[in-house]
């Protein structure tokens, strides 16, 4: 657990509680998950995305962090969480040492407060807990996300033009990075 300041604390979802907290902890991500969308951020959904969607996706998260295929991490304050990210876990065999993170979000009420970059420091850290050595993640290319890596360290391994679709169905490019630990 890490606190960013005197309200707000990262943490990891712990295997009992993605099972016995499920459905609340899915309601609360959908929230986070729905403004980001509904924000314009490129993160594999369109608009409009529909609530139920969006639970059906967490509750699948969740399903995998309870299996320990992936660690989710979640930035909360007073029971109310304001982002998080997740560190995929389950790799193929010839790829042990590897892990991808995906879907960090961030509630548009709660940035330009530090907590991309706290989340990106703590899934670094639960990477080397789960003795992950090398990173992958992609963004949209030109994105506030793409800077945010580059000042953390990350390396571009390159960009892809039209590989994904905005919200509202315009293409964009996609930017791939890596981090060696």
């Amino acid at each position: 657990m890490t606190a960013i300041d005197a309200d707000i604390v990262i943490r990891r979802i712990s295997t009992d509680e993605a099972r016995e907290r499920a459905a609340p902890l899915a309601q609360a991500l959908a929230d986070v998950l729905i403004d980001c969308v509904e924000g314009g951020a490129s993160v594999s959904f369109m608009l409009p995305l529909a609530r139920e969607k969006a639970l059906e996706f967490w509750q699948g998260v969740l399903q995998a962090a309870a299996r320990k295929e992936r660690v989710l991490l979640v930035a909360e304050t007073a029971g109310r969480i304001l982002g998080t990210v997740q560190l995929i876990t389950a790799q193929p065999d010839n790829q042990p040492h590897r892990a991808d993170v995906a879907k960090m979000l961030i509630h548009r009420d709660a940035r330009r407060r530090g907590l991309a970059a706290q989340l990106m420091a703590a899934v670094e850290q639960a990477a080397r807990d789960e003795a992950k050595t090398v990173l992958v993640l992609d963004t949209v290319t030109g994105g506030d996300a793409e800077r945010l890596y580059q000042r953390a360290g990350w390396q571009t391994v390159g960009t892809v033009p039209n590989f994904a679709l905005m919200p509202d169905g315009a293409y964009c490019g996609t930017t791939f990075f890596h981090k060696q630990l």
